[in-house]
């Protein structure tokens, strides 16, 4: 019987990588807010946890568990400090050609 690795665990082993990590956000993004959350979750988990986000941003731990959560709705300035902590920035493309 052949072992099989667990999904989540690689997931998170790949994220620790900051190229893999933002192609993986950009992919969450384009799926819509309920996916980069999710993203956003699990980048957080590979880089550290909460706690370790908390300590290199401005946000407390409780604001991040809220703006993580499947309902969270964060704002711009806490999503662009949780980005930056990860060194990452946000960039925008179009969603189709122009003409």
């Amino acid at each position: 019987m052949a072992l099989t690795s667990d999904y989540h665990e690689e997931l998170l082993e790949r994220l620790s990588d900051p190229d893999y990590a933002a192609g993986y956000l950009s992919a969450c993004a384009a799926g819509g807010q309920e996916e980069f959350l999710l993203g956003l979750r699990n980048v957080t988990e590979a880089l550290g946890g909460v706690g370790q986000l908390a300590s290199t941003t401005d946000l407390n731990r409780q604001g991040l568990y809220d703006m993580l959560s499947e309902e969270g709705n964060p704002r711009l300035s806490s999503l662009f400090s949780v980005l930056n902590a990860f060194g990452m920035q946000l960039s925008c493309v179009p969603t189709h050609e122009s003409n």
